[in-house]
């Protein structure tokens, strides 16, 4: 099988070497994650530059090697579109020579076709002895005869049936399926993301990914280790979804010391001002040590009374390493349903905003001096300590170091009799693969991860139960986290994949 994939228009748009360096990129990157797909050794996947576009061939033509491709390529920085393609030669210029390409477009698509609107898209390139409206009349035509209900609709088809004549090889497309667009990782420079494990900082970080950023992950716990789990897993889910082709740092500080300082010696109504203006000091020493070129936060225009225009301006004033907002303009709702969009909500509706507790009456315009004579009761070495203490950690190994640290929980690939199975994906996640061929007598509850901390207490003590997720790094982080509280009776399914 053969899928073509596209370029993302801001790439093609750029000078040829340009092009030419973020075409090379990308495909790098595509080789590296696509390892992942499980083909045989003997026939690995091909990925292919060919300028105006990218080819990924693979020997195999099963559908589930298709649909774990598909998957991957949806989610790479740099592509605007990919589709599969099924390849015939053209023997003559003729109308003679259409038949074989009517078969390949009924092999692909007449049983989606049925009682649906169509039209027929064809681009050339060469010389041929016919139009391509005329391959597209013969195409409908043939369509409209063989299938039943059919009808053309060339203004807004239910279906775009999509044909390119390259010289003499013939492109018959199946479902066009967009990609992440932006560019390819690490075409930009490095940041660092102040990531809280909320849907504005991991939506923030995934749009420093997407544009092509080496995006490295910097936390401050102020909520104990159950916060820190689920940033972690947050990170490690933005990594291997959209950014596994490189490696990422997570930066973890234990910021309580510099919150009990603030507490103590800053007047209420300053407090979340100062705290941020804390956080960004200590996020650019970070970024210093790892020459990363800018610190990127989740802070929305007016969301909470620290993201005023006047408050953002006195808390930049703390650093000299340019900050970006890519928030910046969203409301709230558009970044929830951002984070609904790359799978980080059902994580962030579990994290607690700690950052909100500090001021009781915060001020919306902060005068700089008054700032400035707050933190002059402020340690100045205390940000270099915590820094100093924190744990830095390769994004790639927080699953294997979940999977050292879940070790007494068991991972089991099948399920015996009486067994409970906990499906803690998201509801759309479970609607779109459902669990299936579980055996009989194995009962399944449906629990979000986001409640599943709640809901176990009110489980049967006496049953075992066995977390079920599509990757296994949430299931294993969740059972980790409940065997911490005393739970026993818990375990990760893990089942092999059919072939």
């Amino acid at each position: 099988m053969k899928f073509i994939i596209r370029l993302h228009a801001e790439i093609t748009i750029k000078s040829k070497g340009v092009r030419k360096r973020y075409g090379k990129v990308l495909v790098n990157n595509l080789k590296n994650i696509l390892k992942r797909v499980e083909v045989d050794d003997s026939a690995p996947i091909k990925v292919r530059w060919l300028w105006d576009r990218i080819e990924v061939d693979v020997a195999s033509q099963e559908p589930l090697i298709a649909e774990q491709i598909s998957d991957e390529l949806q989610r790479i920085p740099g592509i605007a579109w990919f589709s599969r393609s099924h390849e015939l030669t053209l023997n003559s210029t003729s109308e003679a020579d259409f038949k074989p390409i009517l078969e390949q477009v009924l092999s692909c698509w007449a049983e989606r076709l049925r009682h649906r609107s169509f039209a027929v898209r064809v681009k050339r390139k060469g010389t041929h002895g016919f139009r391509s409206m005329d391959l597209e009349r013969y195409i409908g035509g043939g369509v409209l005869q063989e299938v039943a209900g059919t009808r053309v609709a060339l203004k807004q088809p239910d279906i775009e049936l999509r044909i390119e004549v390259d010289n003499e090889t013939v492109r018959v497309f199946g479902d066009k399926q967009h990609g992440l667009g932006g560019f390819p990782l690490p075409t930009q420079e490095t940041v660092v993301s102040l990531l809280s494990g909320g849907f504005d900082s991991s939506v923030a970080s995934f749009q420093l990914i997407r544009r092509g950023a080496r995006t490295h992950f910097c936390f401050f716990n102020l909520g104990g280790d159950r916060h820190e789990t689920g940033v972690r897993q947050t990170a490690y889910y933005l990594w291997q979804t959209y950014a596994s082709s490189h490696p990422l740092k997570f930066i973890s500080i234990d910021f309580a010391p510099v919150v009990e300082e603030i507490l103590s010696q800053v007047d209420n109504g300053l407090m979340g001002v100062v705290l941020k203006r804390q956080m960004l000091r200590t996020a650019q020493i970070v970024a210093q040590r790892i020459n990363a070129s800018a610190l990127v936060t989740g802070e929305a225009l007016g969301q909470v009374s620290s993201q005023t225009l006047s408050n953002l301006s006195v808390i930049d004033e703390a650093v000299d390493t340019l900050v970006l907002r890519p928030l910046i303009t969203m409301d709230k709702q558009e970044i929830i349903n951002l984070a609904e969009r790359i799978g980080t909500a059902d994580i962030a509706r579990s994290m607690p905003e700690y950052c909100g507790v500090i001021s009781i009456k915060p001020t919306v315009k902060a005068q700089r001096d008054a700032v400035l004579d707050a933190e002059a009761k402020l340690d100045p070495e205390l940000l270099e300590r915590v820094v100093r203490a924190a744990n830095v950690e390769d994004v790639r190994h927080i699953g294997e170091a979940t999977d050292a640290q879940v070790h007494p929980v068991s991972t089991v690939d099948a399920v015996e009799q009486g067994e409970v199975i906990i499906d803690i994906r998201s509801l759309d996640e479970q609607e779109a693969k459902p669990l299936k061929h579980l055996p009989e007598g194995v009962s399944q509850h449906n629990i979000p991860f986001f409640k599943l901390a709640t809901a176990f207490a009110d489980l049967d003590p006496e049953k075992h139960y066995l977390l079920y997720c599509e990757k296994g790094v949430m299931s294993k982080l969740q059972a980790l986290y409940l065997q911490e509280q005393g739970y026993n009776n818990v375990g990760v399914y893990q089942p092999r994949r059919e072939r």
